[in-house]
């Protein structure tokens, strides 16, 4: 996967689900929003990452990275999934 690439969801589910494994992120952590409430525009996935970015936590920053990248049927698909380990 390049910059350019969109991600895939097979890409990002290990990483999404890595991230809820990290201690304090149960509820989706600083993605909390995007995740668990399945608000995935835009503007919830860059104020997720701005949230991360103010409390420090690079993980968070890196996967709503992904996620910018991603449609929103995708980010949908990643929030369903992330308690679904098929």
């Amino acid at each position: 996967m390049t910059l350019r690439d969109k991600p895939t969801v097979p890409e990002v589910l290990p990483i999404a689900r890595a991230y809820y494994a990290k201690p304090g992120n149960g509820a989706g952590g600083s993605l909390h929003i995007v995740l668990d409430d399945y608000n995935v525009d835009d503007d919830s996935v860059s104020f997720c990452m701005d949230h991360a970015a103010d409390k420090g936590d690079d993980d968070g920053v890196a996967l709503a990275g992904l996620l910018l990248r991603m449609s929103r049927t995708q980010r949908l698909k990643i929030g369903r999934s992330v308690y679904d380990p098929t």
